[in-house]
């Protein structure tokens, strides 16, 4: 039996959005551009989806805008965020242990002027609010700032940075990329009260290259793609109606069920560390709150060789963001851990399906690693 514990990397789609996915790919298979009875029957389903979207996050459904996942999300609020407001300013804030897709925004727009206050990230990859008022400056135009973090499950206090942008009357926009944070740890947007929010459908029993922007009402940003007048003329080009459409059962049913989703998460979290401090000697938990997350290391021993003991009993995890291809964590380097402890890392991720005899399975073969590798070293 497949035991998938790397949920942080994508999640398995759940049946039911399978299912909206494939209604919409063989029998309401109109182009919602088009004028006539499908076209405007798929236009419904479009606004359908967008609605329960809107309703999972506490949004408005004109606020929201489809987009073909996480990072195009992000592309489009840093970049194009950052361009509207230059005349106000060229400076933002963000941190180094962000996902490459806002890294790689942000060297961007260096090359184009603006000038970038990269936060060093706290032991758990979070930021704290102290560090955000410290780097504000009267030309900041942006902060964007992670929820979740993809690596260790830090969460930041988005909430308090955009009190203390409102304390200080700053201009600046205020992104998150929720990839992580949407359906794993309870928010609305009004709550968190952001300008912008970026999530991906992959991440909660969603197709992958599907995802969506949150823009606040009122907010004004260029588009990324130009083309055709779709998503409110931000986001040209025909709309990915099965992902879509399975995007917006997935965040109704994941919105349903969060509650007892993140009890169930938590719980299984607590009992994996707890067994692991208690049963592996010298085993470190990097972990952050987030319910899902579970980063832990074997410092002195290769995570590789690790992965590979695993994989050989078909328990998958991973050693740090699927985005990295297997390179070195550039957050865990951020949080300055030792050499040692890197190299030994390893990410657990959680989601609703998960269950307790698959964590024991994962327990029992790193009890087994341990004993049969490491002791020998």
């Amino acid at each position: 039996m497949r035991i998938y514990l790397d949920n942080a990397a994508t999640t398995p789609v759940r049946p039911e959005a399978a299912k909206a996915a494939i209604d919409a790919m063989t029998v309401r298979y109109g182009n919602p551009s088009s004028s006539h009875t499908m076209g405007r029957e798929a236009t419904e389903m479009l606004e359908s989806a967008r609605a329960q979207l809107a309703e999972a996050l506490g949004a408005k459904p004109e606020e929201l805008h489809f987009t073909s996942g996480g990072t195009e999300g992000i592309n489009t609020a840093i970049r194009m965020g950052a361009l509207s407001m230059s005349r106000r300013g060229k400076h933002i804030i963000s941190s180094l242990a962000e996902h490459s897709a806002t890294t790689h925004s942000l060297d961007e727009l260096e090359k184009q002027g603006f000038s970038v206050t990269r936060l060093k990230p706290q032991r758990d990859g979070s930021v704290s609010v102290e560090q955000v008022e410290a780097a504000l400056r009267d030309d900041t135009v942006m902060v964007s700032l992670m929820l979740v973090n993809n690596e260790t499950g830090g969460v930041t206090d988005i909430a308090a940075v955009s009190q203390l942008l409102k304390s200080k009357n700053s201009p600046a926009l205020l992104h998150t990329d929720a990839v992580q944070g949407f359906l794993k740890v309870p928010f609305t947007v009004k709550s968190l009260g952001v300008d912008l929010l970026s999530l991906s459908g992959h991440k909660i029993h969603a197709p992958k290259g599907v995802g969506a922007l949150f823009i606040r009402d009122g907010v004004k940003i260029h588009p990324l793609l130009v083309g055709g007048p779709h998503e409110g003329n931000l986001r040209a080009g025909t709309q990915a109606m099965p992902a879509i459409m399975a995007l917006g059962v997935a965040s109704q049913l994941g919105s349903r069920e969060l509650t007892e989703s993140l009890r169930h998460m938590s719980q299984l979290k607590a009992a994996l560390q707890s067994r692991l401090t208690d049963e592996i000697p010298g085993l470190q938990i990097l972990s952050g709150a987030a319910p899902h997350i579970i980063s832990i290391s074997l410092p002195g021993h290769r995570s590789e060789t690790l992965m590979n003991f695993l994989e050989a009993r078909e328990i998958f995890v991973s050693k740090s963001s699927a985005c990295k291809k297997g390179a070195r964590s550039h957050v865990l380097e951020a949080i300055e851990l030792p050499p040692a402890v890197i190299d030994g890392a390893l990410r657990i991720g959680l989601s609703h399906y998960s269950t307790l005899e698959e964590i024991t399975a994962l327990i029992d073969s790193l009890k087994e690693a341990f004993e049969t590798l490491f002791k020998k070293l």
